[in-house]
C-alpha cells in the first residue's frame, strides 16, 4: 500500500508547482515510508510514496511503460489479486513485463484496454495514469472503496491526494466547512455521504468509479454498479458457491514478499479468514501468524449487551491453539487508548469512532514491529446480514439511517443558530429515502427479500464505507496493509441475489456463511452470536475522557463558544447507552466531543 498524490492542469501547466507537489507528498509520507518518487510532464505532476509489499526491488514508482511510440506513468495504491492471470492475458496482447510487481499489470491493463480496465481488475486500488496521446490523466478507484481517493477542483487546476490532509497541503484547497458538513459530522460521523469530503469543495471519488481529466475538465462516470438478479439456488448449492468464492479470496490475498498475518478476534468471520489462511500456510510448510485484541481492565469491567453479547477473550486463544498459529494478543492500556484520540483524528482527518479508532491506531503500530500486511474481517456483517436491521424492522423503516438509534443525540448537544437541526434532519432524511430508492430490486419479489436488499443496498453504501475508511487510516498511519478478503466483489454480486430465507435459514443471522465454513470451524465459534470489535469497558477510560474534555472547554475553541453544558451535565449525570451502531456509547460521545474540538484546532476549520 501506498499514497498517491498529485496535481494537473492541461489550460495552464504552469500552475502545476513540483514544490506543492512534494510538499503534499511529505505529509502522505506514513502511507508508504519506504520510497518515493515525482513524475512531472506539461501540465501533470504526479507523486508517491511507497510502502513495499510485492517485488520490493522491482516496484518503484512512478511507473513507466513504453507502447506505440508513448511512454505511460502511473501512481497506484493497492493489491490487485488477479495479477497473475491478468499478466498472461496481456503479454498475449502484446505486453512487455519488467517487474513482478502488480503496479505493472494495472499500468499494462489501462494501455490496452483503455478506460475499460477497472472491470479486469479484482482487488483494492486507486491510481492515476498519465497518457501523454489523449493528453488526460485517467483515475479508478475499487468497487467497494476499500482504498481511498479524495480531490479539489479548485479553478483550472485540480489537486488528488490518498487523504484529506494531502490536499489542504495546498495553499488554495481550504478546511472550510458549511451546514451539509456540519450535519454530517452532527449527525452521521463516523458514516460520510458517498463522494463527500466533509469540507466544502473537497470530494472523495466514489467506489466503483473512473475519472478522466484533461483540458476540457473532469467527467467521473460508474464502471461497476451492484444489480439485482434472479437466483434460484438451494440452500446447499449457495453454502458451497461462497465457500468457493471465499477460500479463493483468501487464498489469493495471501500474495505477500513481506511478513503477514490474521486479526483473529473469535468470531465467525476473522476465525473463518484464519481457517482457510492457516491451512494454506499448512500446505507451504509454515506456520500462520494472527493477533487479538484485549484492553485493559475489560476483564473485571465487561458486561453482555444485545450488541456485545459475549467477551472475544477466551475464542481467539483457543481457535488458535486448534489451527496451530503463532498467536499474539495485545493489550491496550487504558491510558493510551485515551492519549491515542488525538492522534487517531490527524489519521482520519475527522473526529471519528473515538476509543474504536485509538485503540485500532495502538494496536497497528504494535502490529508493524513484525508484520507489514494483515487480512481482517470487514464487511462480512454488511453482506450476509449480521446486523440488527436487517431482521428488525422498525430499525431499517424509521426513515433514517438504521444505525443512528438516537439521531438527536450530537447535535441537540450545540446552539441550535449554529447546527439548524430540524433542517439537517429533513435533509438526510431525505438523502436515506433517496438511497433507498435508489436499491436495485427485482419486480414482484417478497417483503423479506426486498427488505434484505435494502438493508445491504445501504450498509454497504454508508456503514461498511465508515468502517472500511478506519482500518485505511488507523493501519496506514503506521504503515500497515490491511486486506479485507470478504470484499471480494463476487462476493456480494452473488449472496446480494440470495433469498432471504437461505441468509437467515432458522432464524440465525449470516446462516448462510455458517453453513458454508461448516468443517472449517468448530461449532462453538461457527454458531456462535455476533460480537463486533472489542471496545474499552474499563471505567477509567471514561473518567479520563471526560478530564480531557474539561480541559479543552476550559479554554478557547469550537466548544467552549458553541457547547451547551448543561446538556452535556445532563448526558454525564445519565444512562449510558448506545446511540450508534453497537459500539458507541457515553464513553465514545464524550472521546469523539474531544475529538471534534483538537479536529477544529488542528485543522484550522472555518465555518462559512
Amino acid at each position: 500500500m501506498c499514497s498517491i498524490n498529485g496535481m494537473i492542469n492541461f489550460r495552464r501547466p504552469a500552475a502545476v508547482s513540483g514544490a506543492q507537489v512534494g510538499q503534499a507528498g511529505g505529509i502522505l509520507a506514513h502511507r508508504g515510508p519506504d520510497a518515493n518518487g515525482a513524475f512531472f510532464a506539461t501540465g501533470v505532476g504526479l507523486y508517491h510514496n511507497r510502502l513495499a509489499v510485492m517485488d520490493p526491488e522491482g516496484g518503484a514508482q512512478p511507473m513507466r511503460a513504453f507502447h506505440n511510440g508513448q511512454w505511460y506513468t502511473i501512481v497506484y495504491n493497492g493489491e490487485i489479486y488477479n495479477g497473475n492471470e491478468l499478466r498472461h492475458k496481456l503479454q498475449g496482447m502484446g505486453a512487455t513485463f519488467r517487474t513482478t510487481c502488480d503496479t505493472e499489470v494495472v499500468l499494462w491493463s489501462y494501455i490496452l484496454w483503455g478506460e475499460k480496465c477497472p472491470v479486469h481488475l479484482n482487488g483494492i486500488f486507486t491510481f492515476a495514469v498519465y497518457d501523454p496521446g489523449k493528453r488526460c490523466v485517467f483515475f479508478a478507484r475499487d468497487r467497494l472503496g476499500v482504498k481511498p481517493l479524495f480531490y479539489a477542483l479548485c479553478g483550472d487546476t485540480l489537486y488528488f491526494a490518498s487523504e484529506v490532509k494531502g490536499l489542504l497541503a495546498h495553499d488554495e484547497v481550504r478546511p472550510r466547512l458549511d451546514l451539509q458538513g456540519l450535519w454530517q459530522l452532527f449527525y452521521l460521523t463516523p458514516v460520510t455521504l458517498p463522494g463527500s469530503g466533509v469540507f466544502r469543495d473537497i470530494y472523495e471519488l466514489p467506489p466503483a468509479s473512473a475519472a478522466i481529466v484533461d483540458e476540457t475538465g473532469l467527467k467521473i462516470r460508474p464502471y461497476w454498479q451492484l444489480q439485482a438478479a434472479p437466483c434460484h439456488d438451494d440452500a446447499a448449492t449457495a453454502a458451497a458457491t461462497v465457500r468457493e468464492l471465499f477460500c479463493d479470496a483468501v487464498k489469493r490475498q495471501l500474495a505477500s514478499d513481506v511478513p503477514l498475518a490474521v486479526l483473529l478476534s473469535g468470531g465467525l468471520d476473522s476465525s473463518a479468514i484464519t481457517a482457510v489462511a492457516a491451512e494454506q500456510f499448512r500446505r507451504e510448510g509454515r506456520t500462520l501468524s494472527t493477533y487479538s485484541f484485549e484492553y485493559e481492565g475489560n476483564k473485571e469491567s465487561f458486561h453482555a449487551t444485545l450488541f456485545q453479547p459475549q467477551s472475544d477473550e477466551d475464542f481467539a486463544g483457543a481457535l488458535a491453539a486448534e489451527l496451530g498459529t503463532a498467536h499474539t494478543v495485545l493489550t491496550a492500556p487504558t491510558q493510551a487508548v485515551a492519549e491515542h484520540l488525538k492522534t487517531a483524528v490527524l489519521a482520519r482527518d475527522l473526529p471519528g469512532q473515538a476509543d474504536i479508532d485509538s485503540s485500532l491506531l495502538y494496536f497497528c503500530k504494535c502490529i508493524k514491529n513484525q508484520h507489514t500486511v494483515l487480512l481482517s474481517g470487514e464487511c462480512s456483517d454488511e453482506i450476509f446480514g449480521g446486523y440488527p436491521w436487517f431482521y428488525r424492522p422498525e430499525m431499517l423503516y424509521r426513515d433514517f439511517f438504521p444505525w443512528l438509534h438516537d439521531p438527536h443525540t450530537r447535535i441537540g448537544l450545540f446552539r441550535d443558530e449554529l447546527v439548524h437541526a430540524a433542517e439537517g434532519l429533513d435533509y438526510l432524511r431525505g438523502v436515506c429515502r433517496q438511497s433507498t430508492v435508489d436499491c436495485p430490486t427485482l419486480e414482484g419479489e417478497c417483503e423479506a427479500d426486498r427488505t434484505a436488499r435494502i438493508a445491504t443496498f445501504l450498509s454497504t453504501r454508508y456503514f461498511m464505507a465508515s468502517l472500511l475508511s478506519r482500518k485505511d487510516r488507523m493501519s496506514m498511519y503506521n504503515a500497515v496493509e490491511v486486506r479485507v478478503p470478504f470484499a471480494d466483489h463476487r462476493i456480494l454480486e452473488y449472496v446480494f441475489n440470495l433469498p432471504w430465507s437461505i441468509k437467515f435459514e432458522g432464524g440465525v443471522e449470516k446462516a448462510l456463511l455458517r453453513r458454508a465454513m461448516t468443517g472449517y470451524l468448530p461449532d462453538r465459534v461457527l454458531w456462535r452470536k455476533k460480537s463486533p470489535y472489542p471496545k474499552t469497558h474499563n471505567p477509567a477510560y471514561e473518567q479520563i475522557v471526560l478530564q480531557l474534555l474539561q480541559q479543552r472547554l476550559s479554554q478557547s475553541g469550537f466548544l467552549a463558544e458553541y457547547l451547551n453544558r448543561q446538556r452535556l451535565q445532563q448526558l454525564v449525570e445519565g444512562e449510558s447507552g448506545t446511540w450508534f451502531g453497537q459500539l458507541m456509547a457515553r464513553p465514545q460521545l464524550l472521546a469523539w466531543l474531544y475529538q471534534l474540538d483538537v479536529w477544529f484546532e488542528e485543522y484550522h476549520v472555518e465555518l462559512v
